[in-house]
Order: C-alpha cells, then structure tokens, then sequence
C-alpha cells in the first residue's frame, strides 16, 4: 500500500521495499471474509482497502482490533467505521480515477486514505479540531498527498471547492443537506446516512442537471451530522 501512494504522481522507485507490516495478513481476511463474502464487488475498493493500513488510524491501546468487524472508538465521541460499512459507502459512492471527491466527517481519517487509493483528490471537513489535525499528520505519514483535511461544518460543505464529482458524508443527517447535494457537479454521486439519530438508511443521490434522483441502501448506524444543515449541537 505503501508503494500505491507514492505511485499517484510522487515519484515512487519500483524497486523500494515496503517497510514490514505485522498486519498484513489480518487486513487480507478481513477483506476476504467481511467485504468479498458480504456482496462488496467492486475491485478497486477492495484493493484499496487490502492496501491501506486501518491499524494505523486507530488509538494504539486498541490497534488489535483493529480489523475486526465493528466501529472502534476514536475519542472526541466519534467512531472508526465498520470495515464494511466504509466498503459499501465507497463502492456506493462509485469514484472514478479523476474525480474530485468531498468528505464530510474526516474523523480518523482512514476513510479519507480509501477514497485517496481511488479519486485523484479528496477534500475532507472534519469539525472537531484534534481529530482534523490527527488525521492530517496520519495521512501525511502514508504519503496521502492527494487528501485536504479542513476544520468546519461539514453539513454546508465547502462552496469554493465546488463542484465535486463524488460526496461522502460519514455522519447521520436528518435528511441530505441541501448544500452538499448543490455542490454535486452534474453526474454527481452523494452517499449520506439519512433518518433519526438512533437509525438511519444509507442514501444515495445521484445528480442529473436540475433533477436529484434517490434510492436507499442498508439500515445502519453512525454518529449525528451536527451542523447548520444537519442536527443542533
């Protein structure tokens, strides 16, 4: 995974060797076992998800778990998603190798090294200011240098970037902020917990011209979009 980043324009040298990576094999089942079994299709998101390294966005007191099949915490009352989940959401998300994509809810920011695997750049809003700079430090120490991480409200998005050819939001809003679905750029694809705070369904939006068509996904569980265009604080 290592030599994949530096492959994105940054000069990498074929006959580097990656440094040792005492999970490698606990990243490769997971990605046989919970993704590949589980209807999760899509060859690049797997390859993606084989290669970055999720123990390396998680607190170290819980690094092995790290590849197991539930959220982790992270502090600051937020998650790491379900390995899963964040398969789903990307292949969901469909990114193509030129796309721009908006991230809205960094958090550890492993989400934002997947879409970098895949999108030739990610920005990334996250709202609370540790964890926006955590992941900034983590994602320049896996050479991710195609990822922005902002501090802000993700839910109104970020106008002077748009459009974006994708958007992932990793919070639940009470329904698709109207501000990120604006900034989709024509055959823009959104991906969005959407419902209550205690359930929600992922949804997905896909832009044609004026017209916004929708369809709903799995049932799951994510932390509240809090923000202008999402839940009160």
């Amino acid at each position: 995974m290592w030599g994949r980043f530096r492959d994105r324009g940054q000069g990498h040298n074929d006959h580097d060797a990656p440094p040792s990576d005492p999970y490698e094999a606990e990243r490769a089942n997971m990605v046989e076992t919970q993704l590949a079994a589980r209807h999760i299709r899509d060859e690049r998101v797997l390859d993606a998800m084989c290669r970055v390294p999720r123990h390396a966005f998680i607190p170290e007191a819980n690094r092995d778990h790290a590849y197991e099949d539930h959220p982790i915490e992270i502090g600051g009352g937020q998650t790491i998603s379900q390995p899963y989940m964040v398969a789903l959401m990307t292949q969901l998300l469909q990114v193509k190798p030129n796309d721009h994509v908006l991230e809205i809810g960094t958090g550890s920011g492993y989400q934002t090294a997947v879409l970098c695997m895949l999108a030739r750049r990610v920005t990334s809003i996250e709202r609370i200011a540790s964890l926006a700079d955590k992941a900034a430090t983590t994602l320049r120490a896996l050479e991710c240098h195609n990822a922005e991480v902002r501090v802000g409200d993700g839910s109104i998005g970020c106008y002077e970037e748009a459009p974006y050819n994708a958007i992932l939001v990793t919070a639940a809003a009470p329904s698709v902020p109207a501000a990120l679905r604006d900034q989709l750029a024509d055959h823009g694809r959104l991906v969005c917990p959407v419902g209550s705070r205690d359930l929600q369904h992922l949804v997905r939006v896909v832009r044609r011209g004026n017209e916004f068509v929708e369809d709903e996904s799995v049932k799951c569980v994510f932390v509240p979009l809090i923000g202008e265009d999402g839940w009160p604080g």
